[in-house]
């Protein structure tokens, strides 16, 4: 391998993320608990989140408009205003929670930041995701952010051209097979997959991967025996 940068995802790669939505999303459903059963809130809410995702992008906040929307089509438009404060609440809580950073990664970024370039690529809300690296305190770890709108091969070629760097240089590490590690196996980069114990299901791929230049860890602090 002759790898020059290594990028990092950031939502649960770097810090804790799926959690969150979770927790929101079950508090949504008890919100709406007298409408229908949770599985029932849960796939409608899904559907419609899916089906935003090309109008508001990945991210809080697109989440918070989709919770909305879906709470106004299951009561069928007689959603009170009170239940939309409190929906709003619920996104404001999310963003406004700490960042919780998963075990092992600082020593890691620490042990590679002086012998290749480090990078953040990751895709949401470009606010949100600046404010959360801010918090995250990582900033000085890391040579270059690449907040994406969607993390796929075209993306991913963008930014080793603006990096100056072969495709062959580019190391991906990130929780997701879908947006992490298939778009630069794919452009002749090396993943590495560091899974996390919660994905969101639109991330979610059901066939295994076969690529020579693909590495499948159990934690993050693996990447350094890799190299």
């Amino acid at each position: 391998m002759n790898i020059k940068v290594i990028a990092f995802d950031a939502d649960d790669t770097l810090w804790v993320n799926e959690p969150y939505f979770r927790q929101t999303e079950e508090q949504f459903c008890s919100l709406l608990a007298e409408y229908a059963s949770q599985h029932e809130l849960e796939r409608e809410l899904l559907k419609i989140e899916i089906h935003n995702l090309g109008l508001y992008g990945y991210g809080i906040k697109g989440f918070i408009l989709s919770m909305i929307e879906a709470a106004m089509k299951i009561t069928q438009n007689t959603l009170s205003i009170e239940v939309v404060a409190q929906i709003m609440d619920l996104g404001k809580q999310m963003l406004n929670q700490p960042i919780e950073l998963l075990d092992g990664v600082e020593d890691v970024l620490q042990s590679l930041k002086n012998k290749y370039r480090l990078v953040v690529a990751t895709k949401g809300d470009l606010l949100d995701q600046e404010r959360k690296l801010k918090k995250s305190g990582l900033n000085h770890y890391f040579h270059h952010i690449e907040i994406m709108s969607e993390k796929d091969d075209a993306n991913y070629k963008k930014l080793i051209k603006h990096l100056d760097i072969q495709p062959d240089e580019l190391l991906m590490v990130g929780n997701s097979l879908k947006s992490d590690i298939v778009p630069v196996l794919n452009i002749g980069g090396y993943g590495v997959h560091v899974p996390y114990h919660i994905t969101w299901a639109h991330e979610q791929i059901e066939h295994s991967i076969d690529n020579e230049r693909f590495k499948n860890v159990e934690s993050i602090k693996e990447i350094l025996e890799f190299l």
